[in-house]
């Protein structure tokens, strides 16, 4: 019942669907109850609220357990939200495992670690299935459905299904890969960010600049690939036209960055500057960047319409 419990927690009920929330302590439980309350009443009051249920509606769907056998009875999906820790997981898991039957769907909001370590001897194995949320899932629809290489194909079709009901915007990987597809990306840029700040190309304040209010902006519509299309007569007239300069550039990329040291402290002190490191600034930011996300989100929503 933490940030992506929660959030996933009303995405559910947005959706119209029953959810109980599960963890271990009772006050963790209350307090993510009283937030969720919070969170609806203030999207509700913006015109911001998810789901075609009003904010109490949503609220009355969703209930709290701390047993775990009787917050999954009767459920048709599992979404778990632990800590990214393996062992953890895999312990979750084994005991979600032995008390569940044959239909239910068994989903790891992990960012990172693969099915094949989280699930692998389980009985329940064709129903587990990786379910990668962008945080905050409340805000950012995409979800990156990872199957097992024993994931039964019903398993992956009724989580895309589950998904695009509750207004995600989900992703079918063919084959688990280290990072999965959205990590990949991100590391990529993040990778070649960290090395212009760090040979003094540009400042990190102007490097943000250039995905923000540059690449970004595009990329909040449409993807690299139509990117590569619209900017040329199609996809061959783009390559024909800049895969020798597209060549040349990327063989100049250096190694895989330490992100540590000299670049590191550099990197931080220039964030921190802009927002200090201190949690009441940090949650306002945070605060900020959903408020623009959920403009961004219903923009989106009124051009598809149109």
């Amino acid at each position: 019942s933490g940030l992506i419990g929660r959030s996933w927690a009303m995405v559910f009920a947005a959706g119209g669907f029953k959810v109980k929330l599960y963890d271990i302590a009772q006050q963790q439980l209350t307090s993510a109850l009283e937030n969720i309350r919070k969170q609806m009443k203030e999207l509700e009051e913006s015109g911001f609220l998810k789901g075609a249920l009003t904010a109490e509606q949503q609220l009355a769907l969703i209930s709290i357990c701390t047993d775990l056998k009787a917050a999954v009875e009767g459920a048709t999906f599992i979404q778990e939200c632990t800590p990214e820790n393996l062992e953890l997981k895999r312990k979750i898991f084994g005991q979600l495992d032995l008390i569940v039957g044959d239909n239910v769907i068994l989903s790891s909001s992990t960012s990172c670690l693969l099915p094949s370590k989280l699930f692998t001897g389980l009985k329940h194995v064709k129903q587990c299935i990786v379910s990668h949320p962008v945080n905050p899932p409340y805000f950012v629809p995409l979800v990156e459905i990872v199957p097992h290489p024993e994931t039964d194909p019903s398993t992956t079709e009724r989580t895309y299904a589950l998904m695009k009901k509750i207004g995600q915007s989900p992703v079918k990987l063919n084959r688990e890969i280290e990072g999965f597809v959205l990590n990949r990306l991100q590391y990529a840029v993040i990778s070649e960010s960290w090395r212009l700040v760090g040979e003094g190309v540009i400042s990190p304040a102007d490097l943000d600049l250039v995905m923000s209010d540059g690449l970004g902006m595009r990329y909040a519509f449409i993807g690299p690939l139509e990117t590569m299309h619209l900017n040329a007569e199609g996809i061959s007239n783009y390559c024909e036209r800049y895969r020798e300069g597209m060549r040349r550039v990327l063989n100049t990329f250096g190694p895989v960055p330490e992100f540590s040291g000299e670049i590191e402290q550099k990197i931080n002190q220039a964030m921190s500057e802009k927002i200090p490191v201190v949690p009441k600034i940090l949650d306002a930011r945070r605060k900020w960047r959903d408020e623009c996300l959920t403009g961004l989100a219903k923009l989106k929503t009124q051009m598809k319409s149109d």
